[in-house]
């Protein structure tokens, strides 16, 4: 394996453009690809625009980790690089998400996009620089070269190694031997980055396993290797331990309970963190990672509000600190899982405004999912 600097091409703007572009990301995989359109080369599609692309599934309703999804493209777009979020619908039909009926995964995929837009501030919209596209997988199908590309994606690849990308729809490896159709999944995600002539293919760290497989199928047919960045993943409120091959720790939108929900209100939030595992001094605890990830880098600090009898109220800048405090005792633990309550209920307000305006989206949502 070379040595060679991958950012060697760039100048000093360049690489605090990447910097900039990646800044949120636990990790960066083929920063090459970037470097050397930001250097003059070529993007993937022919020209010198950059394109990003993630894909969604259509499953639900969307979790606090989605906002390190949003701060990635915010990040991307601030960076004139045209970012697609695929609504992912054929690839929910698969993982038989709503008993695959299509016109259930229709509505979760409105959802998800006016989510999107909610986080994101109603960003620009369109294929130009600096523009957010949605688009759906049933869109993407029509193309003439797409199934193609899921055969070729599909050859060679032996069904032992494709079982070892199962987590990417939370399932383990032997949970599908009666399912031909999962099989294809990995197929149909990589597929999706070739057609869409993708630059950068982003997602939880979770989703990682999908973009070593596609980067594997670019290696075979010489296609052009999309850099791959990953954001930090987030525990489950029931805390961590679980094993990070099959990320069962993670927070997830299927066990309510276990997640914050972008729709939580106030009272739902403050019920959920006080039961929420916090195991003191431990930085990895859920709740600190709540405020490591979203709360302190939102608001720039947490407000702790203790009951008059036991304290005053102190303000908290830095997440060492923070826990540090909890630690010896200077900030009760539930006085630090409602302050971080607090500070969510500040940031999730503009996406309850959002959905104020869309009251038959959200009782759609709702319905679907059994929420009140």
């Amino acid at each position: 394996m070379s040595d060679k600097d991958p950012l060697s091409s760039l100048d000093e703007e360049g690489r605090s453009r990447i910097s900039r572009m990646f800044s949120g990301c636990a990790e960066v995989v083929g920063v090459e690809h970037v470097a050397s359109v930001i250097s003059g080369d070529p993007s993937h599609s022919g020209d010198d625009q950059l394109v990003a692309y993630i894909g969604l599934e259509p499953s639900g309703k969307a979790h606090v980790a989605y906002m390190l999804l949003a701060d990635a493209i915010r990040d991307m777009l601030d960076e004139g690089v045209n970012v697609i979020i695929l609504l992912a619908d054929w690839h929910a039909w698969v993982n038989d998400k709503f008993d695959r009926d299509m016109a259930k995964i229709a509505i979760a995929g409105e959802y998800l996009t006016e989510t999107f837009r909610a986080l994101l501030g109603n960003p620009p919209e369109g294929e130009e620089a600096g523009q957010l596209r949605f688009l759906s997988a049933s869109e993407l199908m029509d193309s003439g070269k797409y199934w193609e590309r899921v055969l070729r994606c599909s050859k060679n690849m032996s069904l032992s190694r494709v079982r070892r990308t199962f987590s990417i729809m939370g399932r383990d490896e032997d949970s599908s031997d009666h399912d031909l159709a999962a099989f294809y999944y990995p197929a149909l995600q990589a597929a999706d980055i070739f057609e869409l002539k993708v630059d950068i293919a982003f997602g939880g760290m979770d989703q990682r396993k999908a973009h070593m497989y596609m980067r594997e199928v670019a290696d075979r047919y010489d296609w052009t290797k999309a850099t791959c960045i990953h954001t930090p993943m987030m525990s489950g409120l029931k805390g961590t331990g679980g094993r990070m091959d099959s990320f069962d720790h993670k927070m997830s939108k299927s066990d309510p309970g276990n997640s914050i929900l972008l729709d939580d209100d106030h009272d739902s939030l403050r019920t959920k963190l006080k039961g929420a595992f916090l195991e003191v001094g431990n930085p990895s605890s859920p709740i600190f990672e709540i405020a490591q990830f979203i709360v302190l880098p939102k608001l720039g600090s947490i407000t702790v509000s203790p009951d008059p009898k036991y304290g005053e109220p102190s303000t908290w800048d830095g997440l060492q600190d923070f826990v540090d405090a909890v630690s010896d005792g200077s900030i009760h633990p539930l006085d630090a899982k409602m302050a971080v309550a607090d500070g969510l209920a500040e940031i999730l307000d503009p996406v309850s405004q959002h959905f104020s305006q869309k009251p038959e989206l959200l009782e759609a949502i709702n319905r679907l999912t059994g929420s009140q």
